[in-house]
């Protein structure tokens, strides 16, 4: 397996390590529990370094990123960021990934640890116009810290980052170790991610550690990365996103601008838009059980779809799950099949959790 170069930090620190897309990481350190509820209420220090890393750059770079990625890279101004999606040729999802506008022909594009061989490949063979496409994975090392303290425990580090707005990025020093400072993330909370040279992630993420224990901060791992994800309802590929699942079928329609024939896709992301699809992604909540991937969901007795992403959610003390079914079944209660047994749970609105916020249960009015 490979490992992040804050392997020996995980281990020192008692982390539980296991394999995960290729790599050695710590899922957790105390609890998962624990470490979702600290980030939910103070912050959460994560070694995200297994993501890769891809520089687009060149005259052609900004045409290049509009015709492989669904969301407009040309709208973008240096120094922001966005979500987007790697589209196939079927109108499928090859990844999901955000794109960083570092400069006026330079870009940098965050993808999945597990797709990042793929990616790579797949970009390289629909690369088009005067841009060069350099895989920089193995140079960086990615840190994310998100709570609502986030921007206390890094701002007694780099006096000033406070003020970067949301999809925000820029070049700062953190404890002087020389960043590249994204406010985004994948929890559901406020927080920032930090690309820094691989040589200086260890000093670096010993320098939040020590700032951000007067603010509640500690590590969390890939366990309770997962569960704060699940509770804001947000996707995950080989879930809810995969190479035939199309963006409208899962409620992300809004990151495709179909204002560009040269996309790849067009045609196909074209018609789904105008109906071409089958299934829809729902939230359920659990009444009885915790759904997990794969569970069918039934109406009236018969399958009607698939559980994708199911768990408890510690913060909201009850079990969700998200789940891809027929477009046209609109029951307000269903069932869920667990171990053989059919457990009723309501259809609920996405996202389960928004930022500081209980939402009430109950069926989606």
């Amino acid at each position: 397996m490979k490992r992040t170069p804050l392997y020996d930090e995980h281990v020192r620190a008692g982390a539980r390590m296991v394999e995960f897309a290729g790599w050695a990481m710590p899922v957790q350190y105390t609890s998962i529990v624990q470490e979702h509820m600290r980030v939910r209420t103070a912050a959460g220090l994560f070694d995200v370094s297994h993501m890769g890393e891809v520089i687009l750059r060149g005259p052609g770079a900004e045409g290049a990123c509009r015709h492989l990625f669904t969301n407009d890279a040309g709208r973008l101004p240096p120094g922001r960021a966005q979500y987007s999606l790697i589209p196939n040729e079927r109108g499928g999802i090859v990844d999901d990934v955000i794109v960083y506008r570092l400069a006026a022909d330079r870009f940098l594009v965050c993808v999945n640890a597990s797709n990042r061989e793929k990616d790579v490949a797949w970009m390289r063979e629909h690369l088009r116009g005067d841009c060069v496409l350099e895989d920089r994975s193995d140079e960086y090392a990615l840190l994310a810290v998100q709570g609502p303290r986030a921007a206390d425990v890094l701002s007694s580090l780099a006096p000033g980052i406070e003020k970067l707005g949301r999809f925000g990025c820029a070049d700062v020093s953190v404890g002087g170790v020389s960043a590249l400072a994204a406010r985004t993330g994948y929890t559901g909370e406020d927080g920032f991610e930090l690309f820094v040279p691989a040589g200086d992630a260890v000093r670096l993420w010993q320098s939040i550690e020590r700032a951000g224990a007067p603010h509640g901060l500690g590590p969390a791992g890939l366990g309770a990365r997962d569960t704060l994800r699940l509770e804001a309802a947000l996707p995950l590929y080989g879930h809810e996103l995969g190479d035939d699942t199309s963006p409208y079928e899962v409620g992300l329609g809004w990151v495709v601008k179909l204002d560009r024939e040269d996309m790849v896709g067009y045609a196909p992301l074209r018609a789904a838009r105008d109906g071409a699809v089958t299934r829809r992604l729902i939230g359920l909540e659990m009444l009885e059980g915790i759904a997990r991937e794969g569970c069918a969901v039934l109406a009236c007795g018969a399958p009607i779809g698939k559980v994708t992403s199911g768990s408890y959610c510690p913060f909201l003390e009850k079990a969700f799950a998200l789940a891809l079914i027929d477009r046209d079944v609109r029951d307000p209660e269903l069932g869920v099949e667990i171990r053989g047994k059919v457990k009723p749970a309501h259809v609920t609105s996405l996202p389960f959790y928004v930022s500081g916020k209980r939402k009430p249960s109950g069926p989606e009015r």
